[in-house]
């Protein structure tokens, strides 16, 4: 039975979709060390652009071929929460991200990692993702390295570039947050209702025994 097991974990983890997430988390390791030790804001924006195409495809590919699994349905929103919030600390700790924003943000996600650990540690069931949170975060991972891109090269006049790159990432970044935060109240009765049917469960093994 044991075996059994770990070869349905091994064939799950060798699935596209699930790949790409392990690939993702590996991303912000690279990510981090280009923005804190390299200083190198290009190539940080390009590590995290490309992770965020990844959040897409793994969704995409597990989708349309048939490869969701139990693990991708873990996996996915674990590793989306630590490149989310990972990058979040690091472009604020690097200056590259406006406090206001970067801690607006981050506050959603330590309330989504929160409700997470709680569920399972009353060992309640898991709530699927949705696809409002699935675009919100898409849409994060869009635009906060174009921030860092941004940041890497001082501006000054209001027609540079750099100006118009950073005023259409703050139009775009506004639906993002909303998106997010439009998922996690749609989340709140899930989370109750999951609590409660976990309840229900105990309370009737109480009255079993």
């Amino acid at each position: 039975m044991e075996n059994e097991s770990s070869g349905s974990l091994a064939s799950q983890i060798k699935t596209v979709p699930n790949l790409l997430s392990v690939a993702r988390l590996g991303m912000f390791g690279v990510f981090s060390y280009l923005i804190l030790a390299g200083d190198n804001r290009v190539a940080a924006f390009i590590v995290l652009g490309v992770a965020g195409v990844t959040d897409f495809l793994d969704g995409y590919i597990a989708r349309h071929f048939n490869q969701v699994t139990e693990l991708g349905k873990m996996l996915d929103p674990a590793a989306d929460r630590i490149l989310v919030g990972g990058a979040l600390i690091v472009s604020l700790v690097s200056h590259t991200l406006p406090l206001v924003l970067g801690l607006v943000i981050l506050a959603r996600e330590i309330i989504m990692v929160a409700s997470t650990l709680l569920l399972a540690a009353v060992g309640a069931r898991r709530i699927d993702v949705i696809w409002v949170g699935k675009a919100g975060t898409f849409g994060l991972m869009c635009t906060i390295p174009l921030f860092i891109l941004s940041a890497q090269f001082p501006h000054h006049s209001l027609y540079s570039w750099q100006h118009y790159l950073r005023l259409v990432d703050w139009v775009l970044i506004v639906p993002a947050i909303l998106l997010s935060y439009m998922a996690t109240v749609k989340y709140v009765p899930e989370a109750k209702k999951a609590l409660s049917e976990r309840k229900s469960t105990l309370s009737k093994n109480e009255d079993e025994s």
